[in-house]
This record gives structure tokens, C-alpha cells and sequence, in this order.
């Protein structure tokens, strides 16, 4: 059982089904935090909150909530106001439509929660709306209040619970006019090739292997200056120019990604065009089916293999040519001599 502090209760209304739940948060972040501090010293700076008309430091308690008017004057609002504000989703997760999951755009994806059952009573109608949603392959969208705004929120089943997406209103997401580049570019199905050759070698990858560098590095830093000890050292940049060619850069990366995998190359990362690959391009990929790394191997050692019976049948081609030659050239060489026993 998860034990986390809830941030919001409330209901989830689903048609005339109240579910009593409490919300609290799926993810957690582990950045490293720092103090600000005075350089000369090392003490804390600090940041008191002063009331500007009296000039005195205020607690906490003491502190409300405020509206600036355009003319610069402002309206006090209180707790109580905000919590009897006239629409339903104040103290209500309200379901609105369920839809495919493939319907949501990620940049709407915001904060995610979980939301747990509160108390007996919730159990059996939390157990029918996870089913339900288990059973259509669809996501829920609801609207709810939190930190006083209204929000749009994405309800799916994880594991054995139910967690929401925050989402982001449609117009808050900007569109990416602009960004794409001016001029037209064209892609030759070369180029094509060898970035699918590279995304086969490149393959899959377990994101519980992934970690945060980053982090560990600060970490090191802080224990060996808490130590006395030297600091660690940065790693020299790995030398290299400019790459001005786009497919030597490709060929590079296979090359790279293969010898990383312990598979061996030649000097050139040769690609062959395959018919799939068209068909592949014409239509968009499915979301989910990468090929595995032994699958790419596979489709290495066979390649090589190709090679290597190309190579030998050359070998065998070119041996019978010279074969051949060296018989012509000798019976030449005899046809004088018959001649001269015969005269």
C-alpha cells in the first residue's frame, strides 16, 4: 500500500456513481537541491516576508491570498470563497467522455496522481470504474479543481489502481509553426536506409537501466569536498570535426553502434535496400514493436554471411576464368608442334 501524504479529497463522479477518493502523487523527484549561501562567509540567505505598509516581518499565518486589480488595488480573496465557488468540479473528479488513449496528444501530458479509494464504501464502485476502463482499452476525461484553477484530467488504469494526468487545456499547448525548416529538404531512400540501420542497431533498451548521471556526479562531488579529498576529474571530450556529410555521419554511427555491440564491421557500414522498407515507410509505424537486439544480430550475421558466398562464388568464378585461360594459351602452344610431326 502506498502511504502518501494525500494533497486533495474529493469524489469521482461517474453518471450518478459518487467515488470518495483521495488523491496523491505518482512521481517524486530526486534532484539535488542547494542553498543559497553568502560566498564571503558561507551563511544562509535567507528571504523574510515583510507587510509593506507596516514594514514588519509577518508570519505565515498571517498571510492571505490577493487579486491586483488593473488599477493596482487589491481584492482580498479568502479560502472560504474558493472553496464555495459555483461549479461542480470543486470537490468533484468529473468525468465528462471516455476516449481512445491514442486520442491524447503527450504535450497536453501533465502531473500525474494516483487516486485512492477513501474508506470501505469506495471499494466496490473504484473496483467497477477500473474495470470498465480495463475492459473498453479506453482513457477517461474529467475535469477537476486543484490549486485554484480548473484542469483537464486523463483517468487509466495502472497495475491494480487508477491514475489521472493532469492535461493542459488545448489552447495552452502553442503549435510548432515556425520551427520545421524553411527550405525544402528531400531525404534520398539511401539516407533512409541507413537511419533504419541504425535505429535496428541502436535497438530496444530497458528504461530501468536508464539512470541519472548527472546527479551521481554533484553526489560525488559533495562527498569528496565533504571528505577533504580531490575532486573528481572530467573526462577528456572525445576528438572529432565537423561532419559535413550527412551519410558519412550515418555510416559512422552504424559502424559505431555494431563495434559497441561487439558485432564486426567492415570499413564501410554497407546498408542494403530492402522491398519491406518502402512498405514499412508507407505506412506509420505501430507504437510498441521494436526489434529486439538479437534480431538485429541475426540480420547481421546473415548479411555477413551473404558476403562471404558472394565473395567465394566470385573466388570460384574467377579461379575457372584463369583456368581456362592458362588451357587456351597451352593448346596454342601445341598446334605448331602437331604441325611439324605431320610434315
Amino acid at each position: 500500500m502506498l502511504h502518501v501524504r494525500s494533497i486533495w479529497n474529493g469524489a469521482i463522479s461517474f453518471g450518478l456513481v459518487s467515488i470518495p477518493i483521495k488523491l496523491v502523487n505518482a512521481t517524486e523527484s530526486h534532484s539535488i537541491s542547494f542553498r543559497q549561501i553568502h560566498t564571503e562567509d558561507g551563511g544562509r540567505i535567507r528571504y523574510r516576508k515583510f507587510c509593506e505598509l507596516e514594514d514588519r516581518e509577518v508570519t505565515q499565518g498571517e498571510i492571505g491570498k490577493g487579486y491586483e486589480d488593473a488599477d493596482g488595488s487589491i481584492i482580498p480573496i479568502t479560502e472560504e470563497d474558493l472553496s464555495s465557488l459555483p461549479i461542480p468540479t470543486a470537490k468533484t473528479i468529473e468525468i465528462v467522455a471516455f476516449v481512445p488513449a491514442d486520442r491524447i496528444d503527450p504535450l497536453q501530458m501533465d502531473a500525474a496522481y494516483y487516486l485512492q479509494a477513501s474508506g470501505a464504501p469506495a471499494a466496490k464502485p473504484y473496483t467497477l470504474l477500473r474495470e470498465a476502463l480495463k475492459r473498453s482499452n479506453k482513457v477517461a476525461i474529467a475535469k477537476f479543481a486543484l490549486r485554484g484553477r480548473e484542469r483537464l484530467g486523463m483517468l487509466r488504469v495502472v497495475g491494480d489502481a487508477i491514475a489521472m494526468h493532469g492535461l493542459l487545456w488545448p489552447d495552452e499547448v502553442r503549435a510548432p509553426e515556425g520551427l520545421a525548416p524553411d527550405s525544402d529538404v528531400t531525404v534520398r531512400d539511401k539516407e533512409l536506409d541507413l537511419a533504419d540501420a541504425l535505429m535496428d542497431t541502436l535497438g530496444e533498451v530497458d528504461l530501468e537501466d536508464l539512470h541519472d548521471e548527472y546527479r551521481e556526479a554533484v553526489e560525488e562531488v559533495i562527498a569528496a569536498k565533504a571528505a577533504g579529498e580531490a575532486l573528481p576529474q572530467a573526462p577528456e571530450p572525445a576528438a572529432g570535426g565537423k561532419v559535413l556529410d550527412l551519410m558519412a555521419a550515418l555510416e559512422s554511427s552504424v559502424r559505431a553502434a555494431r563495434e559497441s555491440r561487439g558485432e564486426e564491421v567492415g570499413e564501410h557500414a554497407e546498408v542494403q535496400q530492402l522491398p519491406q522498407r518502402e512498405t514499412a515507410r508507407a505506412a506509420p509505424k505501430q507504437a510498441g514493436g521494436k526489434k529486439s537486439t538479437s534480431a538485429a544480430k541475426k540480420t547481421a550475421a546473415k548479411k555477413t554471411t551473404a558476403s562471404a558466398r558472394k565473395s567465394t562464388a566470385k573466388s570460384g568464378q574467377d579461379t575457372k576464368k584463369t583456368a581456362s585461360k592458362s588451357t587456351a594459351k597451352k593448346t596454342t602452344a601445341k598446334k605448331p608442334a602437331s604441325r611439324k610431326r605431320s610434315a
